[in-house]
């Protein structure tokens, strides 16, 4: 069921974007520094799928704070890409905007209970690689 986000909620949105962005940049350039091989995921990515699951049923506002953290991991991947890969890939792409991609983490999430979080935002992210081919 696709949710409709009033204007206001689209500026909270942008903004929780922005500043998950810029956390998560100090906080990735502190962790590769510290460890290359393994990243320690924070936040709301540090949930499972099935916590994921129970916090949107119990309350389905959280989405937007679930969204905004995707955006945010899914814009320090596209950051850390070595130069040429990726480079112009869309991560709001008109053709597969925030509800779509909302509902393929919910989707995801509901096929896959033991999983993180963060595992369904890479798939969201190999996704809307292949959105940016089409």
């Amino acid at each position: 069921m696709p949710i409709e986000l009033p204007r206001i909620d689209r500026r909270l949105l942008g903004l929780l974007t922005s500043l998950s962005i810029a956390l998560l940049g100090a906080a990735a350039g502190r962790e590769l520094r510290a460890e290359a091989a393994k990243a320690r995921i924070v936040g709301l990515g540090a949930a499972t799928c099935q916590q994921f699951n129970d916090d949107i049923k119990s309350n389905p506002l959280v989405r937007r704070d679930y969204l905004a953290w995707a955006q945010g991991f899914m814009s320090a991947i596209l950051l850390s890409r070595p130069t040429g890969v990726d480079e112009g890939l869309d991560l709001n792409p008109a053709t597969f905007g925030l509800i779509d991609q909302l509902q393929f983490l919910e989707n995801h999430c509901a096929k896959n209970t033991s999983r993180d979080f963060s595992d369904a935002v890479e798939a969201l992210y190999k996704r809307l690689r292949q959105e940016g081919r089409t």
